[in-house]
């Protein structure tokens, strides 16, 4: 086990944590990161783009000029790839760009994306994440006390879903007070360049190492040890 200190948002040592070693304290391999972080951005790319073959160009359907006789050179039509506002050859055309990691692979880089964090100083873990209201100035005030004014700082949250005990006695399957908290704190942090705000259950390796530092409570702190992140 690893022990890690539990801060207040004042930034005073209110208790310490074990945390597993099979997440917090594994080897850093570059090539694991490597390949969830291209399978990450891969899978976010639209491949969309486009161009028009000279099939697809309006237009171009007379031949330009007689084939013989003209002292020019021969041309079938004036949508060639030879001539200005022809056809592409060969230009790109819409693709899947996404591939496939097993879930055993994404939770290994996902832990030693956590394992490099926790290594490098990088990884608070604060009591309790609560705001009254939305207030960017509270966050940011927050931020500052914990030294983190001036870094890209990713924020887990816990997850806002009940218990399955509580869902099966006909609860709502969400808990309104984690859930309000929650959107207090995202509204609040929106504005701020370079914070982003995610439920733990969202965490990912790409998100983790596209941050300076990670910001977990102790419950999503939690939700992590217990598998709760993709």
């Amino acid at each position: 086990m690893i022990e890690a200190e539990i801060r207040d948002i004042d930034n005073n040592i209110v208790d310490r944590v074990q945390l597993p070693q099979e997440i917090f304290g594994l080897e850093i391999r570059q090539d694991i990161l490597q390949s969830a972080v291209v399978n990450y951005l891969a899978n976010q790319r639209q491949g969309t783009h486009a161009t028009k073959t000279r099939g697809l160009v309006r237009g171009g359907g007379r031949k330009p000029w007689k084939q013989k006789h003209t002292g020019r050179a021969r041309h079938g039509s004036n949508r060639s790839p030879l001539w200005k506002g022809g056809g592409t050859i060969f230009g790109p055309q819409p693709r899947d760009y996404s591939f496939k990691l097993n879930k055993q692979f994404k939770r290994l880089a996902l832990n030693t994306a956590l394992s490099a964090k926790l290594s490098e100083g990088k990884l608070l873990v604060i009591d309790t994440l609560h705001v009254e209201k939305v207030s960017t100035r509270g966050i940011v005030g927050i931020l500052n006390k914990l030294g983190l004014g001036d870094h890209k700082v990713l924020i887990v949250l816990p997850s806002d879903k009940r218990p399955d005990a509580a869902t099966a006695v006909g609860m709502t399957s969400r808990d309104d007070s984690v859930l309000d908290n929650n959107r207090r704190v995202v509204l609040s942090a929106r504005n701020i360049d370079g914070v982003r705000v995610i439920n733990v259950t969202d965490i990912n390796t790409y998100g983790i190492l596209a941050h300076d530092y990670v910001v977990m409570t102790k419950d999503s702190l939690s939700g992590v040890a217990k598998g709760g992140a993709n």
